[in-house]
C-alpha cells in the first residue's frame, strides 16, 4: 500500500486502495470514485467487472500498471438532508448542478491538493506521461478540475458518467468572456496595479485563462504561471456516458467534452445505448483500452 503522504485533511479516512502491478511498475492510473462509494468499493468493482470483449480485465491488459483508488472525505450532503456521505465535494441540487455553485467550493478546494499530491508522488516513480487520472461520476468531475489546474501534462484522462463543475465559467474563461465590461480596470491604463510586462488575458491561450481562473477560484498555487507550456493541454481526454443515465444526464457529459475542446484538449467522446449511470461492458472497457493504446501511447497486452 501507499505510504502516509497525504495532507492533514486526508488523514482521517482510509488510505487509497491500491492494486499493484503484476510486472515491473511502468504506469499508474489514479481513479476517483463516485458519490457515496469508496476507493476500495469502486476499485474492486472495476477490477472484477471491467472486462474487455476478449475476456481480459484491465489488470491483464496493463500488467505493468499500478491502479490507485483514493477515498474521499465524508462531507455533509446538501441534496440528502445534510447526511454525512463520502464525496469529493458537495452540490446543492442533483437536478441542476450549476445551482448555488458556492456549495461546491469547499470540497473542491480541499480535495484538489490531495489529488495533486498523489500525482506528484507517483511522478517520482514513473514519468508523468505514464500517469492517467480520471474517475466515475462525481469522481470524474473532481478529476477534470484537477486536470485543468495542472501545470504540466499527464499521459491521459479517462472519465465515465461525469460532468464539469463551473462549466459555463470555464467556457467563458476559455473564450475570454468573463464580463470585462463590469471590470473597473478593464485596461492596463486604468489599472494602477498593472505591470507592463504582464501578459493580458487577450494574449493568453484558452487553457492559460482557464487555469488562472480555477486556481484563483480554488485558492490553489503552483510554481508556474499559467500558459500553454505550463498546463495539461496536451493530455488526451476520454469521456464516456450512458444514453439512459438518469442521474447525470448525457447532455451534461457532452457539454463537458465540448468545453474541454474549447479549452484546447483533444477529446474522445463516446456515448452508449442502453446504459444508465455506469460503464458499459465490454464496449466502454474496449474503448478505454483502445484509447490508452492509441491516444495515450501505452503498451497493452491484448493477446
Amino acid at each position: 500500500m501507499l505510504p502516509a503522504m497525504m495532507s492533514n485533511s486526508a488523514r482521517n479516512r482510509p488510505p487509497p486502495f491500491v492494486v499493484e502491478p503484476t510486472t515491473a511498475h511502468t504506469y499508474t492510473l489514479i481513479l476517483l470514485h463516485g458519490l457515496g462509494s469508496s476507493g476500495e468499493k469502486f476499485g474492486r468493482e472495476l477490477i472484477e467487472t471491467g472486462i474487455c470483449s476478449n475476456g481480459k480485465r484491465l489488470v491483464d491488459v496493463l500488467p505493468g500498471a499500478k491502479l490507485i483508488f483514493p477515498t474521499s472525505k465524508k462531507r455533509r450532503a446538501s441534496a440528502f438532508n445534510r447526511a454525512m456521505i463520502t464525496q469529493w465535494f458537495d452540490v446543492a441540487s442533483l437536478e441542476d448542478r450549476s445551482q448555488r455553485q458556492d456549495v461546491q467550493l469547499r470540497g473542491l478546494t480541499e480535495s484538489l491538493p490531495e489529488i495533486h499530491e498523489l500525482i506528484n508522488e507517483e511522478s517520482k516513480k514513473v514519468p508523468r506521461e505514464n500517469i492517467i487520472i480520471g474517475g466515475m461520476s462525481r469522481g470524474c468531475a473532481m478529476a477534470l478540475i484537477c486536470l485543468l489546474t495542472l501545470d504540466s501534462p499527464l499521459g491521459g484522462f479517462i472519465g465515465m458518467s461525469g460532468w464539469l463543475p463551473f462549466r459555463q465559467e470555464i467556457e467563458d474563461a476559455a473564450k475570454d468572456d468573463m464580463g470585462s465590461d463590469d471590470n473597473p480596470f478593464s485596461s492596463d491604463t486604468d489599472d494602477p496595479f498593472a505591470n507592463s510586462s504582464d501578459e493580458s488575458p487577450k494574449d493568453q491561450d484558452p487553457i492559460a485563462r482557464v487555469a488562472e481562473y480555477l486556481r484563483d477560484l480554488l485558492d490553489y498555487e503552483t510554481r508556474n504561471t499559467p500558459d500553454t507550456a505550463n498546463s495539461s493541454a496536451t493530455t488526451p481526454v476520454f469521456l464516456g456516458h450512458g444514453e439512459d443515465d438518469d442521474k447525470i444526464k448525457p447532455h451534461f457529459g457532452k457539454l463537458a467534452s465540448e468545453t474541454m475542446v474549447t479549452c484546447g484538449y483533444r477529446v474522445t467522446w463516446k456515448s452508449y445505448e442502453d446504459l444508465g449511470h455506469w460503464y458499459k461492458v465490454p464496449d466502454e472497457i474496449d474503448d478505454l483500452v483502445d484509447f490508452i493504446e492509441r491516444q495515450v501511447g501505452w503498451q497493452v497486452e491484448k493477446g
